[in-house]
């Protein structure tokens, strides 16, 4: 199961002000999502630079109106002629159809970027979700739920709008700067000079702003995380929280990491935010200068004033592309730390890969074919390898044995079943199932001959049949009313107005404690398992409510091979086998007469619930 903190306790994650460990790296991962879409990005290239070129080509058309209407001005005041405004019309009408064109491209190429993006976003996704199942759960021992959250929404949203927004301007960024500069050549090449000596200039400036804004845009994605991580969780555990009195903690922890957050997302974005005025103040020196030469050039070269009217429209079209260009750039680095939070998260260590040739446990029609006889050989186990736990465990259990597993908190009670469902793996030793070492078995064809009812009861949000269903999902509805009736919740769940289709809410706060404890139970008498894992549950209900556990559990454990991980001594005497566990050891084996005649460790923890006040 996963560990989680408590309201208001210590939080793990990296500091504040982490610069990124390969930006190029993680662009180029980011691009080989996008190769399965080259023959439409070929397409969105060509609408882009097709849309592109129109629009370059629109200041020339104009310009050359602007010469017609000049020269026009000139002869009709010199008695020589006059304007001619068919000609300025055709002009006019051609550029019209030019920038019609363009905006029908550019229409194009943004539908079909969308569309990438989103698969994008969606491939992503789909690869966290499925990354999250192939995760041993020692990565969620140390990961809160809210930066695994974090990742899944926020940084992949992050990815997406920077997908959707900076490809469609970089293409055209391409595309303008290359074809704005050939225009500009053809018609000056002093012109043209004057405009691209501030490039570099621009360039360095923009590279210095990059250089010291990436550090702050990474801590702003993790602070993010753990913001959400903490909101999460204080939601999850508010009624602790209160009863606690955590409220001024909860807010004060609150408040430090809404403080890092701000203090790294002011700093990423005044940062980010000093490229614009940085590079147009360059652009603008440069456009300046365009315009003292061209007066000189217009004045003492004969250049027609229509070519100085659109080369002035090119220079702005010129520092357009370079301005946005230095705009992606602060975009990527959002985009860069978002990408790579992911890319960690997807790179994770993932659990040891199930056998090549895995030994079934399923019958042809689909049944259980285990018995159900266990043994634990040899076992040592730590969920830090420096520090074992578990200390070369051994024992033996026959196909429908009673096995309660007894101890104080920390003796390796839950450790043992976790084991032995392969939530873990071994640091030495082996686990038989029925004469097979249960790593010849897969992951899932051994946790179907298993059922668990835990003392932490989880329920989905759904009607009650989905939920007695989950574990065997194309069970008929006579098979769950069975299930039920054999669990005794059956009469329960007839009295609720909608029965069996009650939809239990998110937090199953509709239900009591002992009625969900009775669906679990339910639930696992629906799968039919082999081997049964009971983490005894009836501390927290009342007494008419646990008597139908403890009935429904007994139905429950009937022919099978049970794990019963006892809180409440008086409520395993009837078990064939306890393991009495101390720091990870077994210190006695036998069944309650023998083992209260041995006037051991087991009778001494068993007297200590009926005379210490503290204990019971």
């Amino acid at each position: 199961m996963t560990q989680r903190r408590g309201p208001g306790g210590p939080r793990r994650g990296m500091m504040a002000g982490d610069k990124a460990k390969d930006f190029g790296g993680t662009i180029r991962k980011l691009l080989a999502y996008l190769k399965p879409f080259r023959a439409k990005l070929v397409i969105i290239v060509l609408c882009a630079g097709c849309s592109t070129i129109f629009n370059i080509i629109g200041p020339k058309i104009l310009g050359s109106a602007t010469t017609l209407l000049a020269v026009g001005v000139r002869a009709k005041y010199a008695g020589t002629g006059g304007i001619d405004f068919a000609a300025i019309l055709a002009v006019i009408q051609r550029l019209a159809a030019i920038y019609v064109l363009g905006m029908l491209f550019n229409y194009a190429q943004g539908w079909m970027l969308a569309g990438v993006s989103n698969q994008v976003t969606y491939n992503l996704r789909k690869e966290i979700s499925e990354k999250i199942n192939r995760l041993p759960l020692k990565f969620f021992d140390r990961q809160t739920h809210g930066e695994v959250l974090s990742r899944v929404t926020n940084d992949v949203d992050t990815v997406s709008q920077s997908l959707t927004q900076s490809v469609q301007q970089i293409f055209t960024s391409v595309v303008t700067v290359i074809g704005v500069l050939v225009m500009m050549l053809s018609i000056s090449w002093q012109l043209t000079l004057m405009a691209l000596i501030v490039v570099p200039i621009s360039g360095l400036a923009a590279a210095q702003v990059v250089k010291r804004s990436q550090r702050f845009f990474r801590a702003q994605q993790t602070t993010l995380g753990n913001v959400n991580g903490h909101i999460e969780e204080m939601y999850g555990g508010h009624i602790v929280m209160k009863a606690f009195n955590g409220e001024e903690r909860s807010i004060a922890e609150f408040s430090d990491l809404n403080s890092k957050l701000y203090n790294a997302a002011w700093k990423a974005q005044f940062m980010s935010g000093m490229m614009q005025p940085i590079t147009s103040f360059i652009g603008n020196l440069g456009y300046v200068g365009c315009c003292v030469l061209g007066g000189w050039l217009v004045i003492n070269r004969g250049l027609a004033i229509g070519d100085i009217q659109a080369f002035i429209q090119y220079v702005r079209n010129f520092n357009q592309p370079i301005t946005q260009t230095a705009q992606i750039m602060n975009v990527l680095q959002s985009t860069t730390a978002a990408a790579e939070r992911v890319f960690e998260f997807l790179e994770e260590e993932e659990e040891t890969p199930d056998c090549e040739n895995p030994v079934s446990v399923h019958n042809p029609d689909g049944s259980i074919s285990l018995e159900g006889n266990v043994v634990f050989e040899n076992v040592s186990f730590g969920y830090d390898p420096e520090k074992i736990i578990i200390h070369n465990f051994s024992a033996w259990f026959k196909p429908g044995q009673q096995v309660a597993i007894v101890g104080p908190t920390g003796a390796g009670k839950t450790t043992i079943v976790k084991l032995l469902m392969r939530f873990y793996e071994l640091n030495s030793g082996t686990i038989y199932v029925d004469g097979t070492d249960i790593r010849q078995f897969t992951r899932n064809d051994l946790r179907d001959a298993f059922g668990m009812v835990l003392q932490d009861a989880w329920l989905h949000s759904g009607t009650i049949m989905e939920n007695i269903r989950y574990g065997r999902p194309d069970a008929t509805d006579e098979e769950v009313y069975k299930a039920a009736d054999n669990a005794y919740v059956d009469h329960f769940i007839r009295t609720l107005e909608d029965g069996y289709q009650t939809v239990i809410n998110e937090e199953s706060t509709n239900i009591s404690q002992g009625q969900k404890q009775l669906l679990t139970i339910a639930r696992a008498f629906l799968s039919d398992p082999k081997i049964l894992i009971l983490d005894e549950a009836t501390s927290s209900v009342d007494t008419r409510t646990e008597i139908l556990i403890q009935k429904g559990m007994e139905n429950l454990m009937r022919g099978r091979t049970s794990f019963v991980i006892a809180h409440r001594l008086s409520t395993i005497k009837n078990a064939d086998i306890i393991l009495v566990m101390d720091h990870g050891d077994v210190v006695e084996v036998g069944d309650h007469e023998s083992l209260m005649a041995a006037n051991g460790f087991y009778a001494n923890l068993y007297n200590s619930q009926f005379s210490d006040p503290v204990a019971a």
